[in-house]
């Protein structure tokens, strides 16, 4: 119970955030990637703003040994690069773009009544495990460094 309390606190406190900066609302994030039609750049405060309290915790992180409310940091230290990753991140890309929601969001939305982050997030899930099916029992694809 230590370790899932300060993740709701946080997670309660980041949902906020997206709902209070509208992210959840697909048609401002898809306004915000139209740039060029009728681009809206509201969504980009959002993402500087972002970068404030990251850049912190990534600089006071350097001075610790381990998190405040955690047994150990969970940041990835690799910088290879594989198939997989490219794949999914370009996935992730064009699928944000498209529907305008990723999982922040879509899980954020599904707070306020619609039916578009149900519809994602139902989605997103049967992605996963569609996922986990298929490379449970694949060998991992070669890497190469990036």
């Amino acid at each position: 119970m230590r370790n899932l309390f300060p993740g709701l606190i946080v997670g309660t406190i980041f949902g906020a955030g997206l709902a209070l900066s509208d992210m959840v609302n697909p048609a401002r994030v898809q306004a915000f990637l139209d740039v060029a039609g009728v681009w809206d750049p509201t969504l980009m405060l959002v993402m500087v703003a972002a970068l404030v309290p990251s850049a912190i915790a990534y600089l006071l992180r350097r001075r610790m040994t381990r998190p405040l409310l955690g047994d150990r940091f969970s940041i990835p230290e690799s910088r290879m690069l594989d198939p997989q990753l490219l794949i999914g991140a370009a996935t992730f890309g064009v699928g944000w773009g498209l529907v305008g929601l990723c999982p922040g969001p879509a899980f954020a939305g599904l707070v306020l009544g619609s039916w578009q982050p149900w519809m994602f997030v139902a989605a997103m899930l049967a992605g996963m495990a569609l996922h986990h099916l298929f490379t449970a029992t694949r060998a991992p694809a070669p890497a190469f460094e990036g």
